[in-house]
């Protein structure tokens, strides 16, 4: 009685167990199968989610090649071709400038150094004198003195006072109505006393020096 109970669990225990490797195997089997057609779905969605936006791509970008090309032809023939003018810019600026001609520096003339008025004294301590005295001089005014004929005709008598100056060396200048009669008269005063030849000159500390004259000369009619 007891052998028997044994081989009785023994088969019990082996059916168990190969049930349970029965149902592992169809699950498997099961789960592989689910397994390879969710990846296949998966493959063949991306696939064509794939071709539809490469021909969509394919759509949308064609036209716009077409508009960049024509956008470009449009630019390229509005481009205006070079003129001759930028043409001979270029060759100008493309050429070397010549130095400007330097100016030679301005000529400087030598400061004129103006000669020293010699002074003038009125009272000397010698007089200038006309050559041969008082009487040569009254002599050479009646040889040389011309009446004017309009002072002749308006009867003009008068006496003219002269100023001048007789120079270190004798020479006579600076000759100076003073107090005149008339404009004829005045002029014809001074004329005589610029033809005077040199006088003698006068002398102040011993040296000889100018000196201021006065003369006058009377003009009457007979």
């Amino acid at each position: 009685m007891e052998i028997k109970k044994t081989e009785s669990v023994d088969i019990e225990r082996v059916k168990w167990a190969l049930a349970l490797i029965g149902f592992l195997f169809v699950s498997g089997v099961l789960l592989a199968s689910f397994t390879f057609e969710t990846a296949v779905e998966d493959q063949g969605l991306s696939d064509s989610q794939i071709s539809e936006n490469n021909s969509g791509v394919e759509v949308q970008e064609q036209p716009e090649e077409e508009v960049v090309q024509e956008e470009q032809q449009e630019q390229v023939e509005a481009t205006p071709p070079p003129t001759e003018e930028v043409v001979e810019k270029e060759n100008e600026e493309k050429e070397p400038k010549a130095a400007p001609p330097v100016a030679p520096p301005p000529k400087v003339k030598p400061a004129k150094k103006k000669a020293k008025k010699a002074e003038i004294i009125d009272f000397p301590d010698v007089e200038a004198s006309f050559p041969g005295g008082a009487a040569a001089l009254q002599s050479y005014i009646v040889n040389n003195i011309q009446y004017p004929e309009t002072s002749i005709d308006m009867d003009e008598q008068g006496k003219v006072y002269l100023s001048f100056v007789v120079g270190a060396d004798g020479t006579i200048s600076q000759v100076k109505v003073e107090r005149g009669v008339s404009k004829d008269l005045d002029r014809e005063a001074k004329r005589v006393v610029r033809s005077m030849p040199k006088w003698v000159p006068g002398e102040a500390g011993g040296k000889k020096v100018a000196t201021r004259c006065r003369l006058p000369i009377v003009f009457t009619l007979n």
